[in-house]
C-alpha cells in the first residue's frame, strides 16, 4: 500500500512541477494531492478484504472497483472545472484541467498496481505539456483580438477606413458594433481583428498612439 501511494505521489509530483514551472493555478501541490487521493481511493476497492468484517461472505459485501474509478473521475471534473475561466474572449486553464484529469487517472492505476501503463502515460503526459507547447506556437495559425477605437463624436473615421487602416497593417475584422458613449461626446468602434502573426498587434499599437484623430484604444490578444 505505502509503494502505490508513493508512486502516486511521485507521477503526481513531476506533472504538477511542470504545471507551476509555468505559472498555473494548479500546481505541484494540487496535481500531488489529486493523484494520490485516486490512488488512496482505488486502494479500498484492491484491498476490500483488509476492511471487510471478519468473517464476512466476499459475495454479500463485494464492491466494483470500475464503480470506483468512474466516481473518482466524475469528482474530478468539479476541480477541473475550477480552473478554467472566461477572460473577454479567452478561454484559460482548459490545459490545466485536462492535466487534472489525467493525474487522476494515472492515480487510478497505480492504485491498482499498474505501474508500467502509468509510467508510460506520466512520460507521454510530461511530453505533451512541455514540448507540444514548441511545436504549438510554430504552427501556422490566427490571431486575434478584441479592439477598441474612440473618436469624438463629430471627428470619427468612417467604417471603410477603420478597415482600411486595419488592412494596411495585416488584420481583418471578424464582427464590429458601433456605440456612442453615455457623455454623448465620444463615437466608438468595437470589434473582433483577426492576423496571422502576433507581432503585428505592437506594430498596430504604436500607429494608433501616434494618429491624432483618436482618443483612446485598447488592444487585447485573446488566448490560452
Amino acid at each position: 500500500m505505502t509503494l502505490h501511494l508513493i508512486g502516486a505521489m511521485a507521477v503526481g509530483g513531476v506533472i504538477g512541477l511542470e504545471r507551476s514551472y509555468h505559472g498555473r493555478p494548479a500546481g505541484f501541490r494540487t496535481h500531488t494531492l489529486v493523484c494520490l487521493a485516486s490512488s488512496l481511493l482505488m486502494l479500498v476497492t484492491l484491498y476490500q478484504a483488509k476492511w471487510l468484517p471478519a468473517g464476512a461472505s466476499m459475495e454479500a459485501f463485494r464492491t466494483d472497483p470500475t464503480r470506483m474509478a468512474q466516481g473518482i473521475m466524475t469528482g474530478i471534473g468539479f476541480l477541473g472545472a475550477g480552473v478554467i475561466f472566461k477572460e473577454g474572449l479567452s478561454v484559460r486553464g482548459l490545459t490545466t484541467a485536462a492535466s487534472i484529469w489525467i493525474t487522476s487517472a494515472l492515480g487510478v492505476l497505480i492504485g491498482i498496481g499498474f505501474y508500467f501503463p502509468a509510467i508510460v502515460a506520466t512520460i507521454l503526459t510530461v511530453g505533451v505539456l512541455s514540448l507540444f507547447r514548441v511545436i504549438e506556437a510554430r504552427i501556422p495559425s490566427h490571431h486575434y483580438a478584441q479592439h477598441f477605437l474612440s473618436f469624438g463624436r463629430n471627428d470619427a473615421m468612417e467604417e471603410e477606413e477603420v478597415r482600411s487602416m486595419l488592412q494596411a497593417h495585416g488584420f481583418t475584422i471578424a464582427n464590429i458594433s458601433y456605440r456612442v458613449s453615455d457623455s454623448g461626446d465620444d463615437f466608438e468602434y468595437r470589434m473582433v481583428i483577426r492576423t496571422s502573426g502576433s507581432d503585428k498587434f505592437a506594430s498596430l499599437a504604436r500607429f494608433l498612439r501616434a494618429h491624432s484623430r483618436i482618443k483612446t484604444f485598447r488592444i487585447s490578444p485573446t488566448g490560452d
